[in-house]
């Protein structure tokens, strides 16, 4: 079966750094790159256009000033049916708090699967926007990110800010 759903991408500012997103014709959120470089090979038939994500760079700038806590987006993420769960449970991690990977893994019913929702989570095409930067280690620690432990750092430290707590790495 062809898709033939035209795609669109666009780098997106924000004071944390570039990121690149793309979304489908109808503006559903396809995948959101916390690295912008190498954005315009990621899918070579996205048409380069930053108006059709004018909506992604608004509101990653509401997010950004702390005048937004929660995204609004269709999104349409790829990939096997765990990770869509673990994904699902990650937008359910409230803003300025963090979590566990053991806790996503119970909260989807696979208590035993820390592991393996440590792997979903680092598979996350829709960064920031899908928060996988909520979840860390169970120890506390920051453990991996696709964009970087420096990165995850700042978003939880701004999240920490704009809700008025100090980053507590046991939320």
């Amino acid at each position: 079966m062809a898709n033939m759903t035209k795609k669109y991408w666009s780098l997106i500012d924000s004071p944390f750094q570039k990121f690149a997103a793309w979304v489908d014709e109808e503006g559903r959120l396809l995948r959101f790159n916390l690295r912008a470089a190498g954005a315009a090979k990621v899918d070579p038939e996205a048409v380069n256009n930053s108006r059709m994500l004018a909506d992604v760079q608004r509101q990653v700038t509401q997010y950004a000033n702390g005048k937004r806590r929660d995204f609004d987006f269709e999104l349409m993420a790829e990939g096997p049916e765990f990770d869509k769960k673990v994904w699902k449970a990650l937008l359910d991690i409230p803003f300025g708090t963090t979590t566990s990977y053991g806790v996503v893994a119970k909260r989807i019913g696979y208590p035993t699967a820390a592991r393996a929702v440590g792997k979903a989570n680092g598979a996350n095409p829709i960064s920031l926007i899908v928060p996988c930067h909520r979840v860390i280690g169970a120890d506390g620690s920051l453990t991996g990110y696709g964009g970087g432990l420096p990165l995850k750092r700042k978003l939880l430290e701004h999240e920490a800010r704009v809700c008025g707590t100090r980053l507590d790495l046991f939320g």
